[in-house]
């Protein structure tokens, strides 16, 4: 699998965690990883969606 996908699915999983109201920290990825970039990226989108603050 190439970084594109692992980006998706990175990007995906944040989506999927703020909507199951799990907390920011929660990202698996090491904060040196640009897969940690699009994990934080889907959260925050869809924190934004939902209308909830991202403390």
């Amino acid at each position: 699998m190439g970084f594109r996908e692992d980006a998706v699915r990175a990007y995906q999983a944040g989506r999927d965690a703020a909507r199951a109201d799990r907390p920011v920290t929660d990202c698996p990825h090491p904060a040196d990883s640009l897969l940690q970039l699009a994990w934080v990226r889907g959260y925050a989108a869809a924190r934004s969606l939902s209308g909830k603050a991202t403390d």
